[in-house]
């Protein structure tokens, strides 16, 4: 009895040691031009990087690059359906609504389009991560602030993980920037990719 007990207790030791094995997973990334690699090929994208450094760091988990660049929170809302059943998702990330504000559309159409995004994701038991999004300070103080409030509220009420902007660290630096001040340049990508990686593993359940 005694050795088994000193057995057991070195397996258990052993097995904290390994890392666990997780199930597949599915993680799909819905966003526009910030994570499509806009003004570059898809593999150079964040999303990109992180789809090649995850085939041997994390081969369970198949990342998916479902952006598209211009895309607005009813374009993605029209096109959910096909992406949830070409990818069968088992997380989403969501990085949606710069591009309705810059045509000024009303917050409170982004909001109701974001909520009926993670809705239908959230009735299929996806898991679901949600961007906060920033607009250029140009379109008025009030517009901006009503915008950026859009996010909080939206993840507080689905009661989802509320993911910092990750432009905020990139666009302070004019290098990693393209001309039209934007869009992220290829310097950035890596950058965007360390910051994202431990919140979208997170979301993926690591």
């Amino acid at each position: 009895m005694k050795n088994f007990l000193i057995k057991f207790v070195f397996v258990i030791c052993v097995l904290g040691l390994i890392r666990p094995v997780f199930a597949n997973v599915s993680l799909v990334v819905l966003g526009d031009s910030l994570s499509a690699g806009y003004g570059m090929s898809p593999k150079e994208s964040w999303v990109g990087i992180l789809q090649r450094r995850w085939q041997t760091e994390y081969p369970e988990i198949t990342l998916i690059n479902a952006s598209i660049s211009g895309d607005t929170t009813q374009g993605a809302l029209n096109r959910l359906p096909g992406v949830v059943e070409k990818h069968q998702p088992t997380a989403v990330f969501v990085e949606l609504g710069g591009n309705d504000g810059l045509r000024g559309f009303t917050p409170a159409t982004i909001q109701d389009n974001l909520l009926q995004i993670i809705d239908q994701l959230q009735r299929q038991n996806v898991r679901v991560a949600l961007s906060q999004v920033r607009i250029p300070p140009n379109y008025g103080q009030r517009y901006s602030q009503m915008f950026a409030n859009i996010f909080p509220t939206v993840a507080e009420e689905a009661e989802i993980q509320l993911v910092p902007f990750f432009m905020e660290q990139i666009i302070v630096d004019e290098n990693l920037m393209q001309n039209d001040g934007i869009h992220p340049n290829r310097e950035a990508q890596p950058l965007i990719a360390d910051i994202m990686e431990p919140k979208l593993l997170e979301l993926a359940g690591y």
